[in-house]
């Protein structure tokens, strides 16, 4: 069976900035079909638009996948699925038919392909119903679908509730389509089949590869598990990984601060196994948005199985960014390649004060959705008998958010220019640069109330 499942799940959607959440990757083996019996239903379509040569190289198809499950199984062509597997035929058009029982004998299962004639419509709920009735719930045999398809539902239900009912029971489905006159829609394939897409669904538009594609599926339902397992994770430059928790199998270590490797010496050699690894995650970019968590992640094994684990995306929140006042506008300036000075009329600047220029960020918390704030910021200096001396105040009108709830803002880039003439922090007397003792002072309030005096008219 190989690998039968691949999963990757974050414990949240949404963190704030500097936030941290937990990944947690999750991987699934099963043994081969001689050690692990397998019950198979073939769900194959004979619709209308399955005449002519798309029916008889489905027909070869299948027929081709019951002869690598029989060797398989016992190791020689002797007609007979053993080891205590089995297969069964469901075929559909209008409604769906039971061909055959789960049954062992290669001849019989054969008949019921070549009896098949196309004809009729498209009903792939009957064929999931028909084919889910087949499998014994009390029977300890794995349980696997191949539903085979060249066309969308035409008529009956909608198949996904019963494909997803399916899966809960513990089916592992896998979808071939063929792209056929009436079309196909792979993303409902990649619905119908079982986790990771891309080891369960195979897609063609030409009939003449089906032979190939069902080849393909029986080698894989026949692999032994998996051996020599390496998993390379890199999560995405937005996040640095923390820690990470000893896995249930195998060993992990972190090779840098976005990466881990995963080693796992064998998984489901003897009996279908679970390994999983969890590792948390903190945010350390400076934006907010829609973040992929991880950059990549490879897996290689030595029977080759094709494993692709989902890439979730978690919503970063960094606050609402205000900038009261806008930067001077530049003057640009040009120098050709072979000028060695240059001569420029800059135009007017008005001088305001001489001095430094201080810039102020304050993070204003937890503000409500809809309110306004209003913002003051006082500027002192202090001399060396430690007493204040104003060197102005600022006042801002912050604008009101829409978010759901309270949230923080950043207010940013608040200028204040500091006039050496007034430094009365000590030290050389209108010297350039000397230490200035400040203090800065932030008074906030909400503008907007919902309280109303009883003879109050707004």
């Amino acid at each position: 069976m190989g690998v039968t499942n691949s999963n990757k799940q974050i414990s949240t959607q949404y963190i704030e900035c500097d936030g941290t959440f937990e990944v947690l990757l999750a991987l699934t083996a099963a043994p081969d079909i001689v050690s692990h019996p397998t019950d198979i239903v073939l769900i194959l379509d004979r619709s209308g638009s399955m005449a002519g040569s798309p029916l008889a190289n489905l027909k070869s198809g299948a027929k081709k996948f019951i002869d690598i499950i029989e060797e398989a199984t016992d190791g020689t062509p002797d007609g007979m699925i053993g080891s205590g597997s089995r297969i069964g035929i469901v075929s559909f058009a209008s409604t769906a038919t039971q061909n055959t029982q789960l049954i062992t004998s290669v001849a019989d299962l054969k008949n019921a392909i070549d009896s098949l004639s196309a004809g009729g419509n498209t009903n792939h709920a009957d064929a999931f119903t028909k084919a889910t009735e087949m499998f014994d719930p009390a029977s300890g045999n794995a349980k696997v679908m191949v539903m085979f398809t060249d066309g969308q539902t035409t008529t009956g239900g909608d198949p996904s509730p019963v494909a997803a009912a399916a899966r809960a029971q513990g089916i592992i489905i896998y979808c071939i389509g063929l792209i056929g006159s009436d079309g196909i829609d792979v993303s409902v394939l990649n619905d119908w089949a079982t986790d990771p897409d891309a080891s369960h669904v195979a897609v063609t538009p030409d009939d003449a590869e089906l032979e190939d594609l069902f080849e393909d599926l029986a080698a894989n339902i026949t692999k032994p598990g998996a051996t020599n397992i390496v998993i390379n994770e890199t999560v995405s430059s937005d996040f640095r990984i923390l820690s990470l928790m000893a896995p249930t199998k195998g060993s992990a270590n972190l090779t840098g601060p976005t990466t881990i490797r995963w080693t796992i010496d064998e998984l489901g050699v003897s009996a279908s196994e679970g390994a999983t690894l969890e590792f948390t995650v903190q945010h350390v970019g400076q934006d907010s948005g829609i973040k992929t968590v991880n950059a990549s992640i490879e897996y290689t094994d030595t029977e080759g199985n094709v494993v692709t684990f989902p890439s979730p995306t978690i919503e970063v929140e960094c606050g609402r960014v205000v900038i009261p006042e806008a930067c001077p506008i530049p003057v640009d300036v040009t120098i050709g390649g072979c000028e060695d000075s240059v001569v420029i009329d800059a135009g007017d600047s008005y001088l305001e004060s001489q001095g430094r220029i201080l810039q102020l960020d304050v993070n204003l918390k937890n503000v409500c959705p809809n309110k306004r704030v209003a913002l003051a910021v006082l500027l002192t200096e202090v001399d060396a008998n430690g007493d204040e001396h104003s060197r102005g105040m600022k006042t801002f009108t912050i604008p009101a958010h829409t978010a759901p709830t309270c949230r923080d803002v950043l207010v940013r880039c608040i200028k204040f220019v500091l006039p050496e003439d007034l430094d009365v922090s000590g030290g050389t007397p209108l010297a350039m640069c000397n230490p200035r003792n400040l203090k800065v002072r932030f008074i906030a309030h909400n503008i907007d109330s919902d309280f109303q005096c009883c003879e109050l008219v707004l």
